[in-house]
């Protein structure tokens, strides 16, 4: 199990990391906010896609054709803050040195639209831990599906 979760956990963060990355690098300048953010959403999908591969591939390979809703869980789960980690990184990165006056450009934006009332202090570590629980919850709702799908007794 060890196994599968490292491959396909790190398959998926080099994936979330560089597709995350490149479209926080391009995007930003190309596109509003809001397309950013269906790119954003897309690119940590893509990248959680590898947690039914690895559930699949645990079961086939590993545990003859067999596994439990749990177990898949666990995998999911598993892979799921690899991938979250990637993409946090990436999230920190950019926000830290690459755009360090993302939040603030991103607060304005929201005020003008009267969208953002309230402040709050954004920072790059806090928005990486946020990403870093955002693709966690959904990781494990795409682990709960995948297993849902995949189980076999």
């Amino acid at each position: 199990m060890k196994q599968t979760i490292l491959k396909y956990g790190t398959y998926g963060l080099i994936t979330g990391f560089i597709i995350f990355t490149l479209h926080l690098v391009i995007g930003i300048d190309n596109f509003d906010y809001s397309t950013n953010e269906i790119l954003g959403y897309t690119s940590i999908l893509l990248s959680l896609s590898f947690i039914y591969f690895g559930i699949k591939h645990y079961r086939d390979h590993v545990n003859k054709g067999v596994i439990s809703l749990g177990k898949a869980i666990i995998i999911g789960l598993m892979i799921s803050i690899l991938v979250a980690i990637g993409i946090a990184i990436s999230d920190f990165i950019y926000t830290k040195f690459i755009n360090p006056s993302f939040f603030s450009d991103y607060q304005k934006m929201l005020i003008e639209e009267g969208r953002g009332d309230e402040t709050f202090e954004m920072t790059s570590t806090i928005g990486a831990l946020f990403m870093l629980a955002l693709v966690t919850v959904i990781g494990f709702i795409i682990s709960l599906i995948s297993g849902l799908i995949l189980q076999r007794k």
